[in-house]
């Protein structure tokens, strides 16, 4: 009898061990997944009102944020990637080199610079993709953008975004009159934009907006002494000039009654010529990229000493307009409408 139990334990526990192994085992944890896509970059923090140095920044959404003043490079950050004091974290903005008109796309993703009222604080890849070799600081355009998510995940992953295309020279001088010459509080702090919308005045972003005159004084006049001067001697009557007696007037001729020439026939009005005009489009450093915007926009490449330019002749009014609105359709904002004599 105990040798037949025994025999009946030894076949059940195999099949009691694998009902309840199964049971027993732990299911393994699956490994947490980096987002990839939108939700990478969210949940965007905006954050509360803070102090730095005696400066209130309130952080806030503002979508069409544009502004002129000056980058610091940064010791901190990884990849292209850049702080700033009010924009939404993280963020994508355009940054252009008011010195050079090269532009890049960087991911704000902290706040910043601490040490100052710049602009912005560029990591140091950042500062060297824009072309910026010492550290001191440099007349920047910040610009918020919405870029693709190609764009997203490659400054995500500490790559480069592709560069942008060149600023043109005229909107490069306008840009740097938009700089505003405030007093700062300290040596090394120089001063800050921001562009509020086309035709308004820069407001000064933490700086009193307060333009010093420079005023040269004028000494005063030192009086001569008295040796050098002249005494005044007085003024001698004018001569006196005997006049010549008047001639008697001689008789006038009669007037000759000539008959009236035939009125001649009003000229035809010749048709007005067409007023000659162009369109200029953008100017370039390389011919390569002024060839690719005139194929766009279908203009012609002209040499303008360093700088190619782009235009779009026109024969009147109507298609100068129509010209401009192609221009300003393929993305360039700077065109405008040129009369030629």
């Amino acid at each position: 009898m105990k040798s037949a139990a025994k025999a009946r334990l030894a076949l059940l526990a195999p099949l009691a061990l694998g009902i309840a192994g199964p049971a027993c085992a732990r299911a393994p944890v699956p490994a947490a997944v980096a987002p990839y896509g939108p939700e990478a970059d969210y949940p965007v923090t905006i954050g509360d009102p803070y102090v730095i140095g005696g400066t209130t920044y309130t952080p806030s959404d503002t979508l069409n944020y544009d502004a002129v003043g000056y980058a610091r490079a940064g010791a901190a950050g990884s990849g292209i990637s850049g702080a700033h004091h009010t924009l939404p974290l993280p963020c994508y903005v355009e940054v252009t080199a008011l010195d050079t008109g090269h532009t890049i796309l960087l991911r704000l993703d902290r706040r910043g610079p601490m040490g100052g009222k710049q602009l912005i604080e560029l990591s140091p890849d950042a500062w060297a993709q824009l072309g910026f070799t010492g550290g001191s600081d440099v007349p920047v355009r910040v610009r918020r953008v919405n870029p693709p998510e190609t764009e997203r995940a490659r400054l995500r992953t500490g790559s480069r975004a592709p560069d942008r295309m060149e600023t043109p020279v005229g909107l490069l001088t306008a840009l740097r009159r938009k700089l505003v010459v405030a007093t700062p509080t300290a040596p090394d702090e120089p001063p800050s934009a921001l562009l509020t919308g086309a035709g308004q005045k820069p407001i000064a972003r933490g700086l009193p907006v307060a333009p010093q005159p420079v005023t040269h004084a004028i000494p005063p006049a030192k009086p001569m002494p008295p040796a050098m001067v002249a005494p005044l001697k007085p003024a001698l009557p004018p001569p006196v000039v005997a006049k010549p007696a008047p001639k008697p007037p001689e008789p006038k001729p009669a007037p000759k009654v000539e008959p009236k020439p035939a009125e001649p026939k009003p000229a035809e009005p010749k048709p007005a010529a067409a007023a000659r005009m162009s369109v200029q489009v953008a100017a370039f450093s390389t011919r390569d990229h002024a060839e690719k915007a005139a194929a766009q926009v279908g203009g012609k490449v002209e040499p303008a000493g360093k700088f190619w330019r782009v235009r779009i002749p026109a024969n009147g009014e109507e298609q100068a307009k129509a010209a401009l609105a192609k221009a300003k359709q393929a993305g360039y904002a700077g065109a405008l409408i040129l009369h030629h004599d």
